[in-house]
């Protein structure tokens, strides 16, 4: 800090919905911070505490030390955050402790987790009004070649932000709706690529405004058009070596790696409420586009709720599985958190994968769908919440805590939508009632 002149250091940390937090204090406190804490009102904190047991601390980790690049004049830097109780326990609200418990788990079995986001977003002309449909920056496709314009300058600055920051990215393009664009992020165990999404949308965020354009999560802003998704390659080591090859097998996939994507594919209607947390969520959860609606499995399949890519079969450390129904919008803590506990439930019952399925499942029949035993994601976020409330894997995972607030919170903004009026319903049934 010193060498580089730091002035300010931002303490970042989350709420229970993936919200970022932050505090920034000056270098000479730094020291009492990394011993003591930083204390705060955790009752402000959505989700953290009940306005009796507020009191809550703040403690640095220094590992995650980067110099924030957009604040060139005040030399500011950022370091994530671990959450307390006075007395040194974790606090069993704080999502990021949620994900160590969730590793910490996997570790006592000898794997290491690792993910790989493909991170969709929408880039919009400003201003962003509430309650009308924004204008997307441009009108490419997917894969579009453009010239050079504001989109590709964008997607070239952010990503010269993000590696000057110590977050390498694989690759970027034009998605298929207008406006939207992806961004790839090189794997890295789960907990690093947590913290590197929540400095993701920071850093989406601070380009487009600083370019006069806005960036949006939002899963499906737009009914005609494909919405954003945060495809997840997820894969585990012993070591070295990646548990899930076998070069053996047909789809070069181990026993283990197999257990895994059963726990996913058994598991899947109670994780869904965390992986796609918003009643816009399941706009985007139709089977539309590549938006998985049922519950599947395949090779190089983008219908499936789950893919196991081949791009490189032969390349053990390459072996992943893909699961394509997060979207970019969720708490990336708790969804990484579910996604291994639901893996590791498969391996531990040695559950049997079920037959890949071949074809488009979108394109079957309801029947056909039956008698191959797909079962769907939930349709909305009250199915998702119902099959979530029930289930001793998510409630294990989070912790009562945590458990208990998301399900309130997440019933409230369910009650609260579908009390409202929509456009849709104005447009068609005002003029025939």
């Amino acid at each position: 800090m010193e060498e580089r002149d730091v002035r300010f250091v931002r303490l970042w940390f989350t709420d229970v919905l993936g919200s970022l937090k932050s505090v920034a204090i000056g270098p000479a406190e730094l020291e009492g911070a990394f011993a003591e804490g930083i204390g705060f009102d955790g009752s402000a904190i959505e989700g953290y505490a009940r306005i009796y047991e507020s009191d809550m601390v703040a403690h640095p980790d220094p590992s995650t030390f980067q110099m924030l690049p957009w604040r060139t004049q005040s030399n500011t830097a950022r370091m994530f955050c671990d959450i307390s109780l006075p007395d040194g326990s974790p606090s069993f609200a704080d999502p990021r402790h949620v994900l160590k418990r969730a590793l910490d788990k996997a570790s006592d079995m000898g794997f290491t987790f690792y993910t790989h986001p493909e991170i969709e977003f929408f880039l919009f002309k400003p201003p962003i009004v509430p309650g009308v449909e924004p204008t997307p920056l441009d009108h490419g496709g997917y894969f579009d070649h453009t010239t050079l314009g504001d989109g590709t300058d964008f997607r070239r600055d952010a990503i010269d932000m993000l590696e000057r920051m110590g977050i390498s990215v694989e690759f970027s393009h034009h998605e298929g709706a207008p406006g939207q664009h992806e961004i790839d992020l090189r794997y890295a165990d789960a907990l690093t690529m947590a913290d590197n999404i929540m400095t993701f949308r920071v850093v989406m965020k601070e380009v487009a405004v600083s370019q006069g354009i806005e960036a949006s999560f939002m899963p499906k802003p737009f009914t005609e058009h494909a919405g954003s998704g945060m495809h997840t390659h997820v894969s585990l080591f012993e070591g070295d070596r990646n548990a899930f090859y076998d070069a053996s097998d047909a789809y070069h996939l181990s026993r283990i790696g197999k257990q895994f994507v059963a726990g996913l594919l058994h598991h899947a209607p109670e994780i869904t409420a965390v992986t796609n947390q918003w009643v816009n969520s399941y706009k985007r959860l139709t089977g539309e586009g590549e938006a998985p609606s049922y519950i599947s499995w395949g090779r190089n399949n983008s219908s499936a709720m789950v893919r196991v890519p081949m791009f490189k079969p032969d390349k053990a450390s390459s072996a992943r599985v893909e699961l394509r129904s997060p979207d970019s919008a969720t708490n990336p803590y708790l969804a990484f958190a579910l996604i291994l506990a639901a893996g590791l439930s498969g391996i531990e019952q040695e559950l049997e994968l079920p037959a890949e399925l071949d074809g488009d499942v979108n394109k079957l029949t309801p029947r056909e769908r039956r008698a191959l035993g797909v079962r769907t994601l939930p349709h909305n976020l009250e199915d998702a919440i119902r099959e979530m409330e029930s289930s001793e894997l998510v409630a294990s995972t989070l912790g009562e805590h945590v458990f208990d607030f998301f399900l309130r919170n997440k019933r409230a903004e369910f009650d609260d939508y579908r009390r409202q009026v929509t456009p849709h319903e104005l447009a068609t049934l005002l003029p025939r009632l």
